[in-house]
């Protein structure tokens, strides 16, 4: 009696998978297509807005759960933390056990830490839920990934990593234009529940539509778990240093000093044992060449300097006392604005030219921090429209590219280089999230000294202009304080506020100021690497790549003929 069951499909040459746990590549129906895409889209989105809405409301946050700014500031970089690590060992983990299984217990996971905080209101729960949000968000960023390639035909793969790698970037302004509205129906529950919902769909959708097979491998290593022993606590310490050391400042807490002298030593000895590994996790000597070291510069360097948006123009806008709700119309126009530079990196990208992309994204950024070094105490939301949107337009006009850069140098030196690379690339834009603020918070902070001084040296009494200031603040209260005396006292302080705000409005220009400069020097840098490519005639990594699996595709086929004509 013959089986009715259907043999296996039986993969071609060119649609196996690039890399053991990756998806194999068939060619795929139109509606089908749309269904890899739909659900891409939205585990990008599921892996970004969790923890964006934390970000994005983190002082609503802290007093709904009682926490200290310090132990707020925890849990940002509880998330940087595990996401770093987290891409160390789940890209092997999907080698050796397949994509789907880690799919669907990373999301359960996730969902049942969600909904466990919803019962549990404290601190560690809350940190708990950023370290599984994190190492959920590098799964589900991957995830977004290898969806968007099976969503496109075989020549436009590099489009799908573009979309792929863009999409969760779109969580920070999505946040910020209807977290308000979140909230309103609720309290900071409602974040965690939008959280659980986001997970839930998520796993439905893999579900219903699950990726093609992938082969499997046998890639751990005992001294694999070496080098995570080491690495893990040292990136830790990093990142808490980081996140932690503009608020309880650099030079007030002595653990910060230990925590970056235990970070440096942690570290350096995982990449000692790697660097004389015969088959080690991160491969050192090629994360060292000049070419992979510098796009690992170049694309920390951007992350930085978008920093203008999360910490520059929000810093400047609640220093003034504007609270989220009004900057949903802001946030609305920063959304299209990534779009628009999101579906421009897709359509102009050229292979010939793929830094072009990165130039332009410093170009956009200089002009939007020029532009916004001008704030007074009038400068309102709507002032900022133009400038954000022209740096939103410039964070998803860069990422795309920046990404496919780093896959062409990576696939050409060997697919074994492919874990060192997604690991390095998922640290220059998680540790770049966190050195931007922490940088340009302590330039700020030093800024505002600064000016403070210096505004504080023109206050005189004898001044008629000073006298009438404190007289007009000691006025207003007359209604409430009867003593002359404390109404005079009361009439310093409110100038002694305006002075503070005012200092802090001419420091947030010189952050402004710092970044349009610094976004102007990468540019520069950029324009250099360019000139110095097309003086000695070399080749983009994007085409080489495509002319090596040209030239692979055209062996394999004349290999087949070969077959053939001997049968």
């Amino acid at each position: 009696m013959t089986s009715s069951a259907a043999p296996p499909y039986q993969f071609k040459p060119h649609e196996r998978p690039t890399l053991p746990g990756s998806p194999a590549n068939p060619e795929h129906p139109a509606r089908r297509m749309l269904g890899y895409f739909l659900v891409g889209a939205l585990a990008g989105l599921t892996g970004g807005l969790g923890n964006a809405l934390i970000t994005t409301n983190l002082s609503f946050l802290q007093g709904s759960l009682g926490l200290y700014s310090d132990e707020a500031a925890w849990l940002p970089a509880v998330y940087v933390m595990t996401n770093i690590c987290a891409n160390l060992l789940l890209i092997k983990y999907r080698m050796q056990f397949g994509l789907q299984p880690f799919v669907r217990w990373m999301l359960i996971g996730y969902a049942l830490a969600t909904l466990a905080h919803l019962f549990v209101h404290e601190f560690w729960t809350a940190l708990l839920i950023r370290a599984v949000s994190g190492i959920a968000a590098s799964g589900l960023t991957t995830l977004s990934v290898v969806y968007m390639m099976q969503a496109m035909p075989a020549p436009k793969r590099l489009a799908g990593v573009m979309l792929g790698i863009s999409v969760p970037q779109l969580a920070i302004p999505l946040a910020r234009m209807f977290a308000p509205s979140l909230l309103e129906w609720g309290d900071w529950r409602m974040a965690y529940y939008f959280e659980f919902g986001l997970a839930l769909a998520t796993l439905a959708a893999v579900l219903t539509l699950p990726l093609p097979p992938s082969e499997r491998n046998k890639v751990f290593e005992r001294n694999d778990f070496l080098t995570v022993a080491l690495f893990f606590p040292g990136v830790a310490l990093l990142c808490a240093v980081l996140g932690l050391g503009r608020i309880v400042w650099w030079t007030e807490a002595p653990w910060i000093g230990y925590a970056l002298i235990g970070s440096i030593m942690l570290i350096g000895a995982a990449l000692l044992i790697e660097h004389y590994r015969a088959n080690p996790l991160l491969r050192t000597r090629w994360i060292g060449t000049r070419e992979i070291m510098r796009i690992a510069l170049i694309a920390i360097s951007v992350r930085i300097l978008l920093s203008e948006q999360s910490f520059g123009s929000i810093g400047l806008l609640s220093a003034l006392g504007m609270g989220t709700d009004q900057f949903q119309t802001l946030y609305i126009i920063v959304c299209l604005a990534s779009l628009a530079g999101l579906v421009a990196a897709v359509v102009t990208f050229k292979p010939a030219n793929p830094g072009r992309s990165i130039r332009v994204a410093c170009v956009l950024i200089a002009i939007g921090a020029f532009m916004d070094a001008n704030a007074t105490n009038l400068t309102r939301p709507e002032n900022l429209y133009v400038s954000q949107a022209l740096i939103g337009f410039g964070a998803l006009y860069f990422i795309g590219p920046a990404m496919v850069i780093g896959i062409s140098r990576t696939l050409l030196a060997g697919p074994q280089h492919f874990i060192s690379w997604i690991v390095l690339f998922g640290a220059t834009q998680n540790l770049g999230g966190l050195i931007g603020p922490a940088f340009l918070g302590t330039f700020q902070v030093i800024r505002q000294k600064f000016h403070s001084h210096e505004l504080v040296e023109q206050i005189v009494m004898t001044n008629p202009l000073v006298a009438q200031r404190i007289a007009s603040g000691a006025g207003a209260i007359g209604g409430v304080v009867t003593d002359q005396t404390l109404r005079a006292a009361e009439g310093v302080a409110l100038l002694a506020l305006k002075i503070r705000l005012e200092a802090n409005i001419l420091a947030y220009n010189d952050v402004f100021m710092l970044i349009g400069v610094m976004a102007c020097l990468a540019f520069v840098w950029g324009v250099m690497i360019q000139f110095r490519m097309w003086r000695l005639g070399e080749k983009s990594p994007v085409v080489r790549l495509a002319e090596h699996m040209q030239a692979a595709m055209a062996a394999v086929a004349a290999e087949q003929n070969g077959t053939k004509r001997e049968a």
